[in-house]
Order: C-alpha cells, then structure tokens, then sequence
C-alpha cells in the first residue's frame, strides 16, 4: 500500500521502518509512461520505492512557466499506488524551504551552457532541492530520465563534490509511436503543436545519420539538425548542440563521446531533447 507524507517528521518517521536498499524518483508531478518506467527500475532494483512530488518554485526564472506547471496530485497518486510505490513525499514548499532558508547549491562548468545559458538560475534550482531530496530520503539510489541529459550531469556533479552517497542512474528516455519525448509540458501543446513537435527527433535522427555515415563535423551535424526544424513552420529554435560528452563543451570535430541536444518552442511551450554519439556518456 502506498502511504503520502507531508512534512519532513513524517518521512524521516516513515523511513525509520522501511527495508534498504531505497531508490528515489524525484519528479514535480504530472507523471506520465516516463516516470512510471524510473519507478519500475526503482522497484527492481530496490528493496523500497520513494517518489518525491514537489512543484519546485526555484528551478522557474519565469513565473508564469511556475503557474503554468500542470499539476494533478490525485491522479500522480493513482499512477504512484498503481506501480506499487511504497512511499509518497509530497510536501509543501515550507517543508522544504523552511522560514529563514537561505542555500544556493550552485554547480559550475556542466551547468553552465545549453540549460543553463538559457535558463538562468535554473540548475541553481535543481541542485538545491535534489540536495535537500537526498539530503532527506537518505536514498542508495536516485533515477532520472535520459532526456533531461544536462540535469542528470548537474546532480552526478552536485553529489560528488558534496559526498552525497546516492547513485544517480539515468534511465533511457520514454518517447510517443512518433518520437517525441514523453514530458509533463507536452500537456500545453495544441493539436497543431503537438503534430509538429516530432521534428526534435527527427532533427537528432538527422544528425545521428549523417555521423553513422561518418560525418565527423560538427557544423555539419549542427546543420543537419537546423535544416530538418526549418522545414517544421511551427518550430522556433532556441538552440542546436553538438557537445563534448563530459563537460558539454562545443565541438568542432566529433572524435570520441558526444552529445547531440536541441531545445525548441512550440508557440509558449518549450521543448528539450538529446542524443548520444558514440559510446554511452557520462550521462548513460
């Protein structure tokens, strides 16, 4: 049976009795095929099953995309009963940011392009509150989607620097019959929009090819990338990357590991999406 907590006395209470390993999924709600497959691997692999629920004002640098988040907790409680979750955190922001919080955990150089660049202050949010998360599940293990490829980096990092001993495991993204990423802001999409939005995989498929045919530029790759959304009229991109696996820098020539990512709006909805060359990176 699945027990909800709200308050961080509950949880700590709650996990007092639990069997280990414990594996984490911390979400913001929504769920979708997405995180219920990071809740399976959770159950495979561990003894008890947490998924964290938490709408995080934080990691927003806009507000409206804060009240925009779509949000539905009866229904995330059906889906988390439904995979035999054994525990639910969702807790207030007061529970999380206590009165007089005042932490930043900020991740250097991975955090700072693609994302980061054009989120400001995102993965400030994000490292804080995973920080927070793991700091209170006291987790073995942490699952994540592959999708949010540059978010998984941050948090390997965070925990490394910070000797948080939960492992991070990035699980492979959830994708439609037609290829897009499954994601909780699909839900904004209009019927046109959402017809259009496989062009962020077809754009990686793109660029996938022209590398498995040996193509080895990364403008050429880049280009392959631009030339297949510019034939989507709905498609506004924000960005194209060809990205060294490690540390996201840009490349020029692509010779060992690396990241194909994109991020492109749909009217006022933003997507994001990415694709691994050569053998599984950091992030696999």
């Amino acid at each position: 049976m699945t027990r909800i907590v709200r308050t961080r006395a509950e949880l700590r209470a709650a996990l007092d009795r639990v069997e280990r390993p414990v594996g984490v999924v911390p979400t913001m709600g929504w769920l979708h095929e997405g995180h219920r497959a990071l809740m399976r691997q959770a159950r495979a692999a561990d003894a008890t099953t947490v998924v964290t629920i938490f709408v995080n004002p934080r990691q927003f640098n806009v507000a409206d995309d804060f009240m925009r988040y779509p949000r539905n907790e009866a229904r995330d409680l059906d889906i988390c009963t439904a995979e035999g979750v054994d525990l639910v955190f969702a807790p207030p922001a007061s529970e999380v940011y206590p009165p007089g919080f005042d932490t930043v955990v900020s991740v250097g150089a991975v955090a700072r392009p693609l994302e980061g660049a054009a989120r400001p202050g995102h993965f400030d949010g994000v490292a804080t509150v995973v920080a927070i998360l793991f700091g209170l599940v006291r987790s073995d293990h942490a699952y994540f989607g592959q999708k949010d490829a540059q978010q998984v980096m941050v948090i390997r990092q965070m925990a490394r620097d910070l000797a948080i001993p939960t492992e991070v495991i990035a699980c492979p993204t959830v994708r439609e019959p037609d290829g897009l990423a499954l994601s909780s802001r699909n839900v904004h999409l209009t019927p046109a929009e959402r017809a259009a939005a496989p062009v962020l995989h077809r754009a990686l498929v793109a660029a996938r090819t022209r590398w498995a045919a040996g193509e080895r530029s990364a403008d050429a790759l880049r280009e392959a990338m631009r030339a297949t959304l510019a034939g989507e009229p709905l498609a506004e991109v924000d960005y194209v990357s060809v990205a060294d696996a490690a540390m996201l820098t840009e490349l020029d020539r692509v010779e060992g590991q690396a990241l194909l990512s994109l991020a492109v709006r749909f009217g006022t909805t933003r997507l994001i999406d990415n694709e691994s060359l050569g053998a599984e990176p950091a992030v696999g």
